[in-house]
């Protein structure tokens, strides 16, 4: 079962989470009880959100954002994803069908919220306003409530910190911040502020987070003392371990190249960055480790109490310059606690995985879809999906037990109405969304607000930084400083920005 079939297998009531109520398409909202929201960053995965959104009662999006005015090349899911998540939202089977290819940018984002809202208006809508720069959009909307940032990672502090001080609560994808140094602002911003914030780490939501909790609270493996955690993520989607490009591409009719560079480096446009390769380059995004691995950490964070990493130290394959290593591994040891020992936790990517338990039955798969999690307890181990989905008990005896019943793997249909009965086109479930809308109404924080999640991405981006200069890493949290490591790691800590992009501490 993949991340997103997962969604699709378990309810919330499995476990009984409390999670705040999300009202049916049916059930419309008044416009003046709407949250008013601004989409910024409109690709592929922000074209998905922004589908989410609209299905939802309680949203109107009255703006979107996106420095590319739009293009068919895109990544997707599978064969013509996009299209058929918009269509089947519109409820216009031709939409897209003089696309050559999966479109995106905020000409397509415009026109699909102008075509939802004159659909249940029954007349042409034309409320949706397209910017390509997000400083006008929070200048000129001055009804607006949010915003959803779904941008490379490299502009998610800046957006998201902008934003706030403007007044408007945060919706960003992960990972949140791209400097240790953003993360500790963002959370600083959203106190001062009182905004409220969620990261689009969906899966805090699912049955799953809180199964693994409870087996480990039981004592059903004893103390828990290391953890391995991998995932073939950077090697299926796209490609790391690149030379950086020594000639530049023409740059694509509609798209400001200085503008999606914004705080980084400038660089010539190479096809080499985008679409979405810009995960592989230290300037754009934070490879696998940092892409995939606040979905796995959030699940650890929660079962095992866990702040930033204390020490941290990586080994991978051969480095470039400006590009993460195809593989890599990485270590991280986190302080002992009033309620759990001293923990070391091993990350592996790239098609690198962890020793298999010996005691593990040979007819047994260590994880799923070539990811997983092993926790080693005193007397045990509990193996899990990337996320913790279908946990399994190992004894040292070898004996297997599953607590609970193995998730369904038939995926429920996306469909245009009751979003909260079938899949989303984001892949988060609907009570992800619902908790954070709830939060901007004020209600309680959101469970993947910038606070809870900071300390994760954190340790995430500590080990990009170990990742980089192959040198152990000792990090005092307190003083926010390396008490090992060379000036080049503490150089890592907040990169320098391009003017005018620098992020002031006003």
């Amino acid at each position: 079962m993949n991340r997103r079939e997962l969604l699709y297998s378990v309810g919330a009531s499995a476990v009984g989470l409390s999670l705040p109520s999300l009202k049916s398409s049916a059930e419309r909202s008044a416009p003046s009880d709407k949250l008013t929201v601004a989409c910024i960053g409109t690709g592929s995965q922000g074209l998905r959100v922004l589908l989410d959104l609209l299905r939802l009662s309680q949203v109107r999006v009255i703006a979107v954002c996106d420095v590319n005015r739009l293009s068919s090349d895109y990544l997707e899911w599978g064969p013509n994803e996009l299209r058929e998540k918009v269509r089947t939202v519109l409820g216009d089977t031709s939409w897209g069908a003089n696309h050559s290819g999966p479109t995106a940018g905020r000409d397509a984002a415009q026109g699909i919220v102008n075509a939802f809202y004159g659909k249940q208006a029954g007349r042409p809508a034309t409320g949706c306003t397209a910017y390509e720069d997000f400083r006008e959009l929070l200048a000129k909307e001055k009804d607006l409530d949010a915003v959803a940032i779904s941008t490379p990672d490299h502009w998610h502090a800046v957006i998201a910190i902008a934003a706030m001080r403007a007044g408007k609560h945060v919706y960003s994808q992960k990972p949140m911040a791209h400097n240790v140094w953003e993360c500790r602002e963002m959370v600083r911003v959203a106190a001062r502020t009182r905004r409220a914030t969620q990261v689009s780490i969906f899966n805090s939501n699912l049955p799953a987070s809180q199964q693994i909790h409870d087996i480990l609270a039981s004592g059903a493996i004893g103390s828990v003392r290391s953890v391995d955690i991998w995932t073939k993520r950077a090697s299926k989607f796209w490609l790391q371990g690149l030379p950086t490009p020594i000639q530049a591409d023409p740059v694509p009719a509609g798209l400001n190249w200085d503008m999606w560079l914004g705080p980084a480096p400038f660089r010539p446009f190479n096809h080499a960055y985008m679409p979405f390769i810009w995960r592989a380059w230290y300037d754009f995004g934070c490879g696998a480790f940092g892409d995939m691995g606040e979905y796995g950490f959030d699940t650890l964070a929660r079962a095992l109490s866990l702040q930033a990493a204390t020490r941290i130290e990586a080994s991978t394959t051969d480095r470039f310059p400006d590009c993460y290593p195809v593989a890599s591994a990485v270590h991280m040891d986190f302080d002992a606690t009033s309620t759990r020992p001293a923990l070391r936790i091993n990350w592996f990517d790239g098609g690198i995985e962890p020793a298999r338990p010996s005691e593990l039955p040979v007819s047994e798969q260590i994880g799923e879809d070539g990811e997983g999690v092993i926790y080693h307890g005193e007397h045990g181990k509990l193996l899990t999906a990337f996320m913790g989905q279908n946990p399994r008990v190992l004894s040292p005896s070898g004996k297997l037990e599953m607590p609970f019943p193995k998730g369904a793997s038939v995926q429920e249909p996306f469909r245009s109405e009751a979003p909260e009965l079938g899949g989303t086109a984001s892949g988060a479930n609907a009570a992800h969304y619902a908790e954070w809308i709830d939060a901007c109404k004020g209600g309680p924080p959101a469970r993947a607000n910038y606070e809870f999640e900071a300390p994760i991405v954190e340790t995430l981006l500590l080990g990009c930084i170990a990742v980089r200069t192959h040198e152990p890493l000792v990090w005092d949290a307190e003083r926010f400083a390396f008490t090992q490591g060379a000036a080049k790691a503490t150089a890592l800590l907040k990169p320098a920005y391009r003017v005018p992009w620098e992020i002031s501490s006003k």
